[in-house]
């Protein structure tokens, strides 16, 4: 094998590799001779094929298998050999005339092939024992848990028929049937549909015009979907709903004790609110360590510069760009509908991939030093995690990630990244600050404003091989209207 490195320019490394032809057609003879050792061909007594015949019959799907394991051995091989680590799988160039193709496979020809890849960029590791942090947590107060408790009651409220007029508070049971320009449209038919007038769970106006009715009454409500609604069809288009009422209910007073926390499966209302009390507690603790995590992200983008592998840069952005692109299509939004350009657009999130990448790759070198790993139990835990998002479709989620090993890098990822951030928070010089709920609601919601790349999470690092695999939020732009469009149902 002959290696001539063709380029090194900042991160970019070309090589042309030449092996020749009698290595190839050593390495296809012995696999003839494998084969005939155990080929079963009728004409031919078992294992007494001729190696000749075999290489007329099977000789260039063999050579084919030849070349794939040469391409493999020796990329790694030139690799290995320079301990370079290239930032994703190299690309392989392959000669592409017909002639020259057909002389590498009848063992004719040398076989030349070309690599190209980036290097993944070598660093200095930042000290981070003087960066400092603050940890803001929240005091759980007996009002909290009490504020808690009656948002449960209320979602678990008893109803009672009323013979009279629904008014706002009631919650009335209807049947509709929807249409735009004269048509029934998809979605917009359902029988015994229950509603809780004042709940905002339909489009604007629509529960307002059931205020005043009783059960029996058919009426038509006339509303006009938001310009920003989400099926592009119905957007900002006028609609009306022929709505039969067929009951009224009221809401029954309930009362908040040891009964309730029964029918809640508690064994008492101090054991209920034990569980809301731990469940405020990881709640907050949640937002607490998310608030943190941005912080030491902060804290390491300004620590570190380096020249980044384009292609990552590339790849990162192109997942961020098809995703914004998305959203705004489905939103009917246009650039100048958010206030700027595609051009100012494009420029900042090309620079929120850049961050991502390099924070990806400081995370990954650094995790790699320390010997971080996700183990098989924490893998495990992720994975409960991710099938408890999906209620009733458990079973499908978990035969997803076993029948698809790839998909366990994206649970990996987060799991290895949180653990390298808690390893420089331990390392930080970190201060607790107590915050009110709403403080540390507000910081984290800023925090998603003015950081719109959602850069944590992200994924596995392997800096021993190719792939750097991120398991990124999608984008939003920084004024997000998308993201705030209203969540109505006409269904």
């Amino acid at each position: 094998m002959q290696v001539t490195e063709t380029l090194s320019s900042g991160l970019k490394r070309e090589f042309k590799v030449v092996v020749g032809a009698a290595e190839l057609g050593k390495q296809l003879d012995s696999k003839l001779h494998e084969m005939a050792g155990r080929a079963n061909i009728k004409g031919f007594r078992p294992g007494k094929v001729p190696v000749p015949h075999l290489k007329r019959m099977y000789g260039k799907a063999l050579m084919a298998e030849v070349v794939q394991k040469t391409i493999d051995d020796q990329s790694k091989q030139v690799l290995a050999e320079r301990n370079l680590k290239p930032a994703y799988q190299p690309e392989v160039k392959l000669p592409e005339e017909e002639k020259e193709v057909d002389a590498i496979m009848a063992g004719e020809s040398d076989f030349a092939f070309s690599l190209a890849f980036e290097i993944i960029p070598t660093f200095e590791l930042k000290d981070v024992s003087n960066v400092e942090l603050t940890r803001h947590v929240v005091e759980i107060t007996d009002a909290q848990v009490d504020e808690a408790l009656g948002r449960l009651t209320a979602q678990y409220k008893a109803w009672e028929p009323k013979d009279g007029k629904a008014a706002k508070g009631d919650k009335v049971t209807i049947g509709f049937v929807g249409k735009v320009d004269g048509k029934i449209f998809d979605g917009g038919t359902a029988e015994d549909v229950p509603l809780e007038l004042g709940s905002g769970q339909f489009i604007p106006g629509f529960e307002d015009q059931l205020v005043g009715h009783k059960a029996g009454d058919e009426l038509t409500v006339k509303v006009t979907f938001p310009a920003a609604y989400g099926v592009k069809e119905l957007a900002g288009k006028p609609a009306e709903f022929a709505v039969k009422v067929a009951s009224v209910e009221a809401p029954k007073e309930g009362t908040v004790d040891d009964e309730f926390a029964k029918k809640m499966g508690f064994e008492d209302l101090s054991k209920l609110k034990d569980m809301i009390r731990s469940r405020l507690s990881q709640e907050y603790g949640s937002m607490t360590g998310m608030k943190l995590k941005r912080d030491v992200l902060d804290a390491l983008d300004k620590l570190y510069s380096f020249e980044l592998p384009q292609r990552l840069v590339d790849a990162e952005f192109g997942g961020i760009w098809n995703a914004l692109e998305g959203e705004m299509k489905k939103a009917g939004k246009s650039f100048a509908d958010e206030g700027t350009t595609e051009e100012a657009a494009r420029k900042e999130y090309r620079a929120i991939a850049e961050r991502r990448v390099r924070l990806g790759l400081v995370l990954g070198t650094l995790g790699e030093k320390e010997g971080i790993q996700v183990n098989e139990q924490e893998l495990q835990q992720s994975l409960m995690a991710r099938a408890r998002q999906f209620p009733g479709q458990e079973k499908q989620v978990f035969d997803h990630y076993r029948k698809n090993p790839s998909a366990l890098i994206e649970l990996r990822g987060p799991v290895f990244e949180q653990k390298v951030v808690d390893f420089l928070v331990s390392k930080a010089k970190v201060t607790e600050k107590s915050v009110s709920r709403e403080e540390l609601q507000a910081m984290v919601q800023d925090d998603d404003e003015d950081h719109s790349d959602h850069d944590h999470e992200h994924g596995d690092h392997d800096h021993a091989g190719h792939d750097h695999d991120h398991d990124h939020a999608e984008a939003k732009p920084k004024k997000k209207p998308a993201a705030k469009k209203a969540k109505k149902k006409e269904d």
